[in-house]
């Protein structure tokens, strides 16, 4: 919801030209409290504003706007300008707004940025999409061991300025290895006695991520250790930037928004809803209801199988639904949670035997509990059948079939995704449209076979 609670001044302002109220109004608030009152305004009335802003605190504004809005104010703005504020951001954030610029404006950009900046940003994006290196900082507190605690906090004091988090301290040697780590708690603890050196009070059981692990890893061994930011190293241990808790959040945001447009049966959108074109949306939707509707062929082709028996039968036909419903939810109830349990690590594939085990008993368990309730309906709704009057074992063929649609239903939901997983094909997106499709083909076959061994009998 856009506030517009400033929006008829911050305009009026703009028309007069009044610096002072513009200057006043940046720096009254909070960073994210200016950028959320400027919701409202366009991205040329955004920069209009943020101009008056000191270049740090313009930073700190611009990076509280949502994405889009960022990329539409780079990308409308005057390049010299628009480089001077590239050069005020995180070196994370910076790469990752330069990856969504269209590329000639990235390559009108990077001659303007300083030439250390210009290598920061291309060493980078050489880092493959996903991996520690692209989302990790190059800006992290860098002092050797050697240093005193008087002398580590004086040179702390000349990096602070251009660091974007100095609650870990992390000490290198003259080649760049990292040695260990001191959280500046420790540094202040230790001014009581300034000449013991932080070779003595660092700390070497190190939790680091590799520069090519994956981002969903990292952000896994964040959580798990409850770390603020984690070393990246490289493959002879030299520290080359960190990763820290926002970023972290700012993984497990994507990961979990891709997460859920897969258990949809859409294939991850590359960029935002909005920003993703009509065409692209239809394409990444449409492959996977291309798929679902020709399994739901053989759902149909299984129904053309047992339609005698259906026309010997016709009360059978209203609880089709019922049944395949149950199935399919119970499938997709089992699959989730798979699914979800492999993404934090909860389970792996050695746990197949285990997971199949309990979705076995839970699929019991739910069997019965909806057996019940079938029972009962099957009852109601076939009172008036009169196959069913003289011949009560008719009012099993609902209830057995939901116990066995739903315990196949959960085993087929739970080994789906570890399959998947072991052929190194992404479980959330393949097990679905799979488990769906199963379920529903599986569960006509077990009605009409229940049926007819029940039905025939009583005949």
């Amino acid at each position: 919801m856009v506030n517009t609670l400033y929006l008829p001044e911050l305009r009026e302002y703009l028309a007069e030209g009044n610096e002072l109220e513009l200057r006043e109004f940046c720096t009254a608030l909070h960073p994210a409290r200016v950028a959320e009152f400027m919701e409202g305004l366009t991205a040329a009335e955004s920069w209009g504003v943020l101009k008056h802003a000191e270049p740090r605190l313009r930073e700190q504004i611009f990076i509280y706007f949502d994405h889009d809005k960022q990329i539409e104010l780079l990308e409308g703005q005057n390049r010299l300008d628009v480089a001077a504020l590239i050069e005020e951001l995180a070196s994370d954030d910076r790469v990752d707004l330069l990856q969504d610029l269209r590329p000639e404006i990235v390559d009108e950009l990077l001659p303007l940025l300083s030439s250390d900046i210009r290598r920061n940003i291309q060493r980078l994006r050489a880092y493959p999409e996903r991996t520690a290196g692209a989302v990790m900082t190059t800006e992290f507190a860098r002092l050797p061991e050697h240093l005193t605690a008087r002398e580590a906090l004086d040179e702390l004091s000349r990096q602070a300025e251009h660091l974007e988090t100095i609650y870990y301290l992390y000490l290198v040697d003259g080649e760049g290895h990292l040695r260990g780590t001191c959280t500046t708690r420790q540094l202040v603890s230790a001014i009581g006695k300034p000449d013991v050196r932080l070779g003595d009070i660092m700390e070497t059981r190190l939790i680091t991520a590799n520069v090519r692990d994956d981002q969903e890893d990292v952000a896994r061994k964040v959580a798990r250790y409850d770390l603020l930011a984690i070393p990246v190293v490289d493959d002879q241990f030299r520290m080359l930037g960190i990763i820290t808790h926002d970023d972290v959040i700012d993984v497990v945001r994507e990961e979990a928004v891709e997460d859920v447009q897969r258990l949809a049966g859409v294939t991850p959108l590359d960029e935002s809803y909005l920003r993703t074109s009509i065409v692209t949306l239809g394409w990444k939707r449409g492959m996977w209801l291309g798929i679902l509707f020709f399994t739901a062929l053989f759902t149909a082709s299984a129904l053309k199988f047992y339609e005698h028996r259906l026309s010997a039968w016709p009360w059978l036909i209203m609880f089709i639904p019922l049944i395949m419903s149950s199935g399919g939810n119970s499938g997709n109830q089992s699959a989730t949670l798979i699914i979800a349990a492999m993404s934090t690590g909860d389970v792996t594939l050695r746990d197949w035997l285990r997971v199949v085990r309990r979705e076995l008993a839970v699929g019991v368990m739910l069997g019965l509990f909806l057996a019940l309730c079938g029972l009962l309906v099957t009852w109601l709704l076939t009172l008036n059948e009169p196959i069913v009057q003289p011949y009560a074992r008719v009012l099993l063929v609902v209830p057995s079939t939901l116990v066995l649609v739903v315990i196949c239903g959960a085993l087929f939901g739970s080994i789906l995704p570890m399959a998947f997983k072991r052929l190194g094909l992404d479980p959330a997106l393949m097990s679905n449209p799979f488990v769906a499709g199963l379920s529903d083909i599986l569960a006509i076959v077990i009605y009409m076979t229940v049926a007819s061994l029940v039905l025939s009998a009583s005949s």
